[in-house]
């Protein structure tokens, strides 16, 4: 009964607070109006602990049952999100409460903007919980695995719709501020339950948020509030050291702002942050190195497989200056014996992917460095993932990788699945097109386990996976972690 359903809804708005017991009437006949319902008798029985999927799942149900919608995700998703939205608040309401909440701390009003944009349904709880996640040991420290299975498919429905809409330019990106409150469409998803925060970033107005897809705890997005392309400058130190003394509980970095090694939305000038400590932050410095001209500052290079440099201070004017003299060093770079070209035909390779956080009164900059590069043999690029880890991982190499998280595509679960199914009956992984490209790495690793039975063969899989994630994180540092690689490091930082 929709009656049930709708106050299941309105319960569910009480109990997490995003609405008052005053609202609920109000709330009631939104939901009712957003519905084409005319008649509604509040049923007696009483709800409790309201699970949200469950009393949304309902609605839509009757929404397709009564033709309002297509019988798909993609419209699913725009009327679920409508629906959320009579429960939220305006944006400046939520924007009050959060800097009140500033006020006693940035943690306190970070964990109640965190809890918010779950509870409106902005963060699908229960599509995240269906990403496979799980941590393998290397020895650069303790790296994430996870499976990306909270972006749900598009139905060839929806797709062909898509196709038909009218293009639209409105708003310019996902990323823009304009999506506050946006209706969405069949090629753009709905965002009336999302609202962001307006932030100061070195003087320049810009918004914070949260990631819809969080892959870590309290994945967030600052963004500027221009639609303005990605630029790794001097400017870029300042802002993202800034945002972290402003938020001393958290990470913040940059994608690059090249292609391949970007692994973002080039198009819109922002970063991403977190309230999580990921590998590359626990590495140690192996190899301490000194910069002239900087004084208080600490350097060296981290124990990592891409080629990190990390630069620490209480200081932030001599951070950036260092940062800036590192990234300029870098921008006009060639060592063509370790083949690191600062440009080919006018194109330029170099760039910088950085990360900065706060440890007490010490701030602390990773700088990542970039390069872009393709060749015949490497057409995807020298420094990405090479071909025999395709069938693993092909995707750009972003911040989110660099720092030692794998985001891995949805198609490897089914395949994982078949692999260990095949495995544990001894069959030909070459027969079946999930395990085919899989073949030549399951052969290989296969035998270094004497035995493999039902109860450990999907812990080797896993385990070999982020032996892979490894592989490709070395594949694309710029200075190979060799006796030659170290040699050349240190002769770029010799440079600076």
């Amino acid at each position: 009964m929709i009656e049930n359903s709708i106050k299941k809804l309105v319960t569910y708005g009480l109990e997490t607070g995003l609405i008052e017991k005053e609202d609920a009437i109000y709330t009631a006949n939104a939901l009712l109006e957003t519905l084409g319902i005319d008649e509604y008798e509040e049923p007696l029985e009483e709800y409790h602990d309201v699970e949200l999927e469950t009393a949304l799942s309902e609605i839509l149900d009757y929404a397709c049952e009564k033709g309002l919608i297509e019988d798909s995700v993609v419209y699913r998703d725009l009327l679920d999100t409508k629906l959320m939205s009579k429960l939220v608040a305006r944006p400046s309401t939520v924007i009050k409460k959060f800097w009140e909440l500033y006020e006693k701390s940035p943690e306190t009003a970070t964990d109640f903007y965190y809890k918010f944009s779950q509870d409106t349904d902005y963060i699908r709880r229960y599509r995240v919980k269906k990403d496979l996640k799980w941590k393998t040991e290397t020895p650069y420290g303790e790296m994430d695995i996870t499976i990306n299975l909270s972006k749900p498919e598009k139905d060839p429905k929806a797709i062909a719709a898509a196709k038909l809409a009218k293009q639209s330019g409105y708003p310019k990106c996902l990323l823009c501020v304009e999506n506050e409150g946006y209706a969405g469409r069949v090629n753009h998803p709905a965002r009336q339950n999302h609202r962001i925060i307006p932030i100061t970033v070195n003087g320049k107005p810009w918004g914070f948020q949260y990631s819809p897809y969080v892959y870590y705890n309290e994945h967030c997005i600052v963004l500027n509030r221009e639609h303005t392309p990605m630029q790794i400058n001097r400017d870029t130190f300042c802002k993202l050291l800034d945002f972290v003394k402003q938020f001393p509980h958290y990470f913040v970095g940059s994608n690059a702002d090249l292609p391949i090694v970007g692994g973002s939305i080039l198009s819109h000038d922002h970063f991403q942050g977190g309230h999580y400590e990921f590998a590359m932050a626990k590495a140690p410095i192996e190899e301490k190195v000194a910069l002239r001209g900087f004084g208080n500052l600490e350097a060296g290079i981290v124990k990592w497989p891409m080629s990190v440099i990390r630069l620490r201070s209480e200081d932030r004017e001599e951070l950036v200056n260092a940062a800036d003299q590192v990234l300029k060093t870098w921008r006009g770079y060639t060592d063509e014996e370790a083949f690191i070209y600062a440009k080919t035909d006018g194109e330029p390779h170099n760039t910088i992917t950085p990360i900065a956080r706060k440890r007490g009164d010490i701030y602390e900059l990773d700088l990542v460095l970039r390069n872009n590069i393709t060749t015949e043999e490497h057409p995807l690029g020298v420094y990405h993932p090479h071909g025999k880890l395709h069938h693993i991982k092909k995707e750009n190499i972003g911040l989110i990788e660099v720092m030692g998280l794998a985001v891995l595509p949805a198609r490897l679960k089914d395949e994982m699945g078949k692999l260990a199914e095949v495995i544990l009956e001894g069959g030909d992984l070459r027969a079946f097109e999930a395990t085919e490209k899989h073949a030549d790495w399951a052969e290989e690793f296969l035998k270094r386990y004497p035995a493999v039975t039902a109860d450990n063969v999907h812990e080797i899989i896993r385990s070999e996976i982020g032996s892979v994630f490894r592989e490709v994180l070395e594949d694309a540092g710029v200075y190979k972690r060799t006796p030659e690689g170290k040699v050349a490091f240190l002769k770029f930082i010799a440079s600076v």
